[in-house]
């Protein structure tokens, strides 16, 4: 099943879109919101599955040519954003170019922080920043959103809360993040508010691209109009969706509409390039000392899009602009 939400005030209104991404219909009073349905899933997710058939069928009452420029988030507000560095070569990258190692216990629990949960954008909305001098870059990423978790779920059961997944522009301020983790108190100010995909699918809509535990797929990502990433997102990774969840959930219950990223998605292989203008930047330095491509300024675009293996684009794209933010 196929999902997304109308813009209309902070939550917007759910719609079911279609398996080819060209019509949609309202959900009503199934589920007015996301919110609402994800609080309710078990007795709402029959009727949204009809309405899902009944799309895809070309029978459904009120239905409507999809516009993905009316779109929000598919969950403009989160309960909990818990954001991680899953894969290896992503964090390994980053600290050997800083001169620095992973930690002891890296392959023992995953690393994860928690960010801001609100404010999510749209994907073709404008990222507004007071300045361009705070090293804007961009994480392509594919983020798990949870139904009610308990604590101390096992890392195997958590993966049966999973109720659906976004593509993610986890967007970081890399002149502001240093400086906060040498406080040793965790991201704030060099993360600001992030930026979702269209559309929002269940896992068994993923078909064969989810196993369970990983979503597989390749992440493709164009810096001002360059390809500097085709990246397999369900390869190299000690740890998986349910990993993480069981990791923060050994000491507290999760509320619906959780969302858990596993961090920028990043292969072993460097020839298939970054999902993020950092991890490109280390690389130059590891290789020659020095890094030459530069950060996003205001008026550059990042575009992120995940594909099946038949080409086909899973969640719609991120395409968007960084822009100065109105004083």
């Amino acid at each position: 099943m196929k999902l997304a939400s109308l813009k209309s005030g902070r939550d917007g209104e759910l719609l079911v879109v279609s398996r080819d991404l060209r019509t949609a219909v309202k959900a009503g009073a199934a589920a007015p919101t996301m919110q609402y349905a994800l609080d309710n899933w078990d007795a709402v997710r029959p009727r949204l599955e009809a309405l899902y058939r009944a799309l895809n069928g070309g029978d459904a009452d009120g239905a409507f040519a999809l516009d993905m420029d009316a779109l929000a988030a598919p969950l403009p507000r989160s309960y909990q954003y818990l954001d991680g560095a899953a894969y290896a070569s992503h964090i390994q990258r980053n600290r050997a170019a800083r001169g620095e190692t992973v930690p002891e216990d890296f392959y023992e629990k995953p690393l994860v922080y928690q960010g801001i949960s609100h404010g999510f954008m749209a994907w073709n909305e404008d990222v507004k920043l007071p300045s361009d001098e705070l090293g804007i870059d961009f994480e392509a990423e594919i983020a798990a959103i949870t139904d009610d978790v308990p604590m101390g779920v096992s890392a195997n059961e958590a993966c049966r809360h999973i109720r659906l997944f976004v593509l993610l522009n986890d967007i970081s301020l890399r002149s502001l993040i240093p400086a906060e983790l040498k406080r040793t108190f965790g991201f704030l100010t060099g993360k600001p508010a992030s930026s979702m995909g269209p559309i929002a699918i269940t896992p068994d809509e993923l078909g064969e691209l989810w196993n369970g535990r990983l979503v597989s797929g390749t992440m493709q990502c164009w810096v001002r109009g360059e390809q500097v990433g085709k990246i397999e997102t369900g390869i190299d990774t000690p740890f998986h969706y349910g990993d993480l969840i069981a990791h923060v959930a050994q000491t507290r219950n999760f509320e619906p509409g959780t969302l858990v990223g596993l961090g920028t998605v990043s292969n072993e292989d460097e020839s298939v390039g970054c999902g993020c203008i950092g991890e490109i930047r280390a690389l130059e330095i590891l290789r020659s000392g020095k890094a030459v491509t530069p950060l996003f300024r205001f008026g550059d675009r990042v575009r992120i899009e995940h594909f099946d293996r038949a080409g086909n684009s899973v969640f719609g794209c991120i395409d968007q602009a960084f822009v100065p933010a109105a004083e």
